[in-house]
Parts: C-alpha cells; sequence; structure tokens
C-alpha cells in the first residue's frame, strides 16, 4: 500500500466514523421531537423510517464540517501518536504535502455535500412536506392565518386553505411603483392555479392617482405565473429552508417572503458552504505536528477551538448579510478565506 493510499484510507475511515456519529446524533434527536407527532397519525414504525430517511441528506449537510474537522484531528493525532510523521518528514516529505495527499478525502465530502444541498435535499425536502401535509389529520375548526409574501414588486396578503396549494382566498395585492409607492391595490375573493398560472376569481381594483381613486372590477383575471403550489404549500407550513434555486427565482421575481439581501447571501452560501470542509482540514492539519509527550494535546485542542470558531464566525457573517449590513459575497466568503488563511499560516509556522 502506497502512502498515499494509506492516508486517503486513514482519513476516509475516521472522517466517516465521524460523520456516521454526528448524523446518528442529530438523528436521534430530531425522532424524539417528531416521534410521537407520527405514530399519532397511525404511520407506525414505518412512518418514522420514512421521516427519518427523507431527512437524512439534510442531516449530512449539516454535520460534513464538523465531520471533517473530527476526523481529521483524529486522523492527524493518530499519525503524531505513532511518529509517523516524524518517520515521514524523515524521508523528505513535508508537512505540506501530507495534508495535501490527505486532502482528496474532504474535497470529496465537499462535493458530495454541493451535490446534498443543490439537488439531493431540495428534492426529499419537497416530497417530505407533502408527505407531512397529506398525513396532517383534517381540522375544520382550526382557524387558518393569512400569509403575507412578495411576488416581484407586489406585496400579497393571502389564506392558503387548499394543502394542495392551489388555491388562495381573500387575496390583496399591492403594487408598487419603481420608486416602492403604493398605485393600486387590488382585493380578490381567491386565486387558482390554472394551467401553469394564478387567475384572479372576481378582482376588485382601486386605484391612485394623484388626487383620485379610481375603481373598477372584473370576472376573472391573469395574474402571476412566478408563484407555484409548492410556494403556497411552504408558506402555509412555514418553512425557513431556502434552496439555492428558490433564491435565484426569488431575485428573478418570483415567491419571496425577506429582504433581498438574504437570498443574494443564500445564492452565495449555497457555494461557500462545501468550502467548509476544505478549510476544517486545513485548520485540523496543525495536529498532525503535535508531540504528545512535549504538550501536543493543547495544540490538538487549538485546532479544535479554531475549527469550532471558524462556525461561530461563519453563522455571524451570514446573519449580517441576510440583515443587509455587508453585502452577500463578503458575508458568505469572508470567513471561509480568512481561516483557510489562519490553517496555512499555522502551517507554516510549525513546518518553519
Amino acid at each position: 500500500m502506497t502512502l498515499g493510499l494509506y492516508l486517503l484510507k486513514l482519513m476516509a475511515s475516521r472522517i466517516g466514523a465521524a460523520l456516521f456519529a454526528l448524523v446518528g446524533v442529530l438523528q436521534i434527536l430530531d425522532l424524539l421531537d417528531v416521534s410521537t407527532d407520527i405514530l399519532d397519525r397511525n404511520l407506525g414504525a414505518g412512518g418514522v423510517a420514512y421521516y427519518a430517511l427523507l431527512r437524512l441528506p439534510r442531516l449530512i449537510e449539516q454535520s460534513a464540517p464538523l465531520a471533517v474537522l473530527a476526523g481529521s484531528l483524529f486522523a492527524f493525532g493518530k499519525l503524531a501518536g505513532d511518529s509517523a510523521v516524524t518517520a515521514m518528514r524523515s524521508t523528505g516529505i513535508s508537512a505540506y504535502r501530507i495534508t495535501m495527499m490527505a486532502l482528496p478525502t474532504a474535497l470529496t465530502l465537499a462535493l458530495a455535500q454541493l451535490a446534498i444541498g443543490t439537488v439531493i435535499a431540495p428534492r426529499t425536502d419537497t416530497i417530505l412536506s407533502e408527505w407531512w401535509q397529506a398525513s396532517t389529520p383534517p381540522d375544520a375548526a382550526k382557524a387558518v392565518d393569512p400569509v403575507t409574501f412578495r411576488v416581484g414588486d407586489e406585496i400579497v396578503v393571502a389564506v392558503p386553505r387548499d394543502p394542495d396549494g392551489t388555491s388562495l382566498e381573500q387575496v390583496t395585492i399591492y403594487k408598487r411603483d419603481a420608486s416602492g409607492r403604493l398605485i393600486q391595490r387590488t382585493n380578490a375573493q381567491a386565486a387558482v392555479y390554472e394551467d401553469g398560472r394564478w387567475r384572479l376569481v372576481e378582482p376588485r381594483f382601486e386605484t391612485l392617482g394623484d388626487d383620485n381613486v379610481v375603481e373598477s372590477a372584473a370576472q376573472r383575471m391573469d395574474w402571476t405565473a412566478n408563484l407555484t403550489p409548492g410556494d403556497v404549500r411552504a408558506l402555509a407550513m412555514g418553512e425557513t429552508t431556502v434552496t439555492a434555486a428558490e433564491a435565484s427565482r426569488a431575485l428573478a421575481g418570483g415567491l419571496s417572503t425577506r429582504p433581498r439581501t438574504f437570498y443574494d447571501t443564500q445564492l452565495q452560501r449555497s457555494w461557500a458552504a462545501p468550502v467548509a470542509c476544505l478549510v476544517m482540514m486545513l485548520l485540523a492539519a496543525p495536529a498532525a505536528l503535535a508531540n504528545f509527550r512535549g504538550g501536543g494535546v493543547t495544540l490538538t485542542v487549538q485546532c479544535l477551538a479554531s475549527g469550532l470558531l471558524f462556525l461561530v464566525f461563519d453563522g455571524a457573517f451570514t446573519a449580517l448579510g441576510e440583515n443587509g449590513a455587508a453585502p452577500a459575497v463578503l458575508a458568505a466568503w469572508a470567513a471561509p478565506s480568512i481561516f483557510a488563511a489562519l490553517g496555512v499560516t499555522a502551517l507554516l509556522y510549525l513546518e518553519g
């Protein structure tokens, strides 16, 4: 077995074990929260297993960076504890080369995280949402609250009573001009999704002029094609997860419930989030040079602390971007860039 293959195998086994453990803990905590609801709906053990399967992609996506950090620390710690790194360096193999030989494992998981976040998880989220909505027992006495959202430049308030998401009731649409001033209010008894677009039923219009209000009405009117039944179902269920495709559609005039800066940041985050796996390995790499007979545990703890601190800074920068306090590109990429540079600097310093 070559050295490169040995390092890849060691890294893959440690990171895989860490990922399995983290996903298992998150899965258990998630099931503790919803198992009672699933059983109350008479879905049985099969329903619990089906729910766990559909939630698995999101849990893997969330756990990947921490799994790389923990797995890399275990792998590099084993190499240092067995004096393998000392032996490799005595033959002229530097710590940089050791890190580069181990990096493909983190890169593979980063690509998997990207695929899960952009392709797999959005589909499983939709299946889970539809399955959960279909198994919800009907409650005629339950009040349905109106929801507020934007479609393009229009602000909409409506009641989503249909579980299929193909109709809205008590629809009020506020239309604005380019400067954001209200120019028209439309009230309709309902909005129905037909032939790929929404149509308003018995809409009444109030158009604001310079010094008057002009009223008019119609029997039916085409409204928008930028809103889907899936959007309505997500609004009714109060779902907060935003995929890259949904963020792109919101920026292009589709459904949005938050400021534009939020969707700009989420779009950048969809590409920046997988980079966290590579950053975590760079932050863990100095542990390979730890001397456990001379305080090497302290270096390992410092590597762990830097990885956790990266998650804190990453979350803080993301929050700033979502609220418009920082540009989206800076909010998404600042923490990965800073901490990747920190990891490389630490490795350079320890290598001498």
